[in-house]
């Protein structure tokens, strides 16, 4: 895929994100594989945390591709089966915004660690993304539907990251502007961490 096509699909979905925003399940919505697919793009916070998770895969490169979002993901499922249930885990907001700050700052810094590192890393934060997900559906709605809908949400957003990332790598600037790029994400991380 040429950079100029990777540019121009990984805008394309960031410029839908606004207004799928408005679609926020959780206010008497029915819970459903298109709610649950919906709402990964409610929060700001969720978002930025998938892109970067897509940026540090591009930036590590190789196996790194598939298997940190990978992680992500199939993480991030299992969680939400513990939101589901009702286990508590407290922190779980805190944890979904140091997971912005915590996964873009490896792509900022060019830290360049193991893909192992990498999945850790990740699938440490998609606990929280992951149980927030769970607990927010109500007891007796079915949760298959609803899972499937925000996993498949959850792995286009870390593939046009992905594709961002793999996009601002072919610049000429190459990898400074993916630092640039991880390093926003940091700063808006600090700015929801404030708000």
């Amino acid at each position: 895929m040429s950079v100029r096509r990777s540019l121009f699909l990984a805008a394309m979905l960031l410029a839908a994100l606004p207004g799928v925003a408005e679609a926020h399940t959780g206010h008497g919505a029915a819970f459903s594989f298109s709610s649950g697919f919906l709402h990964p793009f409610g929060g700001l916070d969720h978002v930025l945390a998938m892109i970067a998770v897509g940026l540090l895969a591009a930036q590590l490169g190789g196996r790194a591709l598939w298997l940190v979002p990978g992680t992500f993901v199939t993480v991030m499922a299992l969680a939400a089966a513990a939101g589901v249930s009702g286990l508590p885990l407290p922190g779980t907001e805190y944890g979904i915004l140091l997971s912005i700050i915590a996964i873009s700052l490896p792509v900022a810094f060019a830290l360049g660690m193991p893909v192992a590192l990498a999945m850790a890393l990740v699938g440490v934060f998609a606990i929280f993304h992951g149980h927030a997900h769970g607990a927010e559906l109500p007891a007796g709605a079915e949760a298959a539907p609803y899972v499937a809908g925000f996993a498949l949400a959850t792995a286009l957003i870390h593939a046009a990251g992905i594709s961002f990332g793999l996009a601002l790598g072919g610049l000429t600037i190459g990898r400074p502007a993916l630092r640039i790029a991880g390093g926003a994400i940091v700063l808006a991380g600090c700015i929801l961490a404030t708000v």
